[in-house]
């Protein structure tokens, strides 16, 4: 039975944060939230907290009646981020021009699963 979580609408660009889904997609989620810990990035504590909501639904009485899940058992089966709306912002520029400014956001979303 797979449990999933999902942050949306994440201030953040959807490239700054692929890389580090890259990195624990696959990996069992004890092993995903060591890796996540040490990573640097801003977009790290994003996933790594989206990877605990997970866990935690897995391990609700509500969504899995009946069942006792193992924190080590349980593996990443997806990781996606994709992108979200962009906030537009106009920047003036020289000579009366103006600039885009992009403000991105991205969706981020994990899916675990039993062993």
């Amino acid at each position: 039975m797979s449990f999933h979580s999902t942050h949306r609408y994440a201030r953040i660009s959807a490239r700054k944060v692929r890389p580090l889904a890259d990195m624990v997609r696959g990996k069992f989620v004890d092993e995903a939230l060591d890796i996540l810990r040490f990573q640097p990035q801003r977009g790290a504590r994003m996933l790594e907290k989206v990877i605990q909501t997970a866990l935690a639904n897995a391990q609700d009485p509500d969504q899995n009646p009946g069942r006792i899940v193992d924190e080590h058992s349980l593996f990443i089966t997806d990781a996606r981020v994709d992108g979200g709306p962009m906030f537009k912002r106009i920047r003036p520029r020289a000579r009366g021009m103006s600039f885009m400014i992009k403000k991105r956001t991205s969706h981020i979303s994990v899916e675990i699963d039993e062993i």
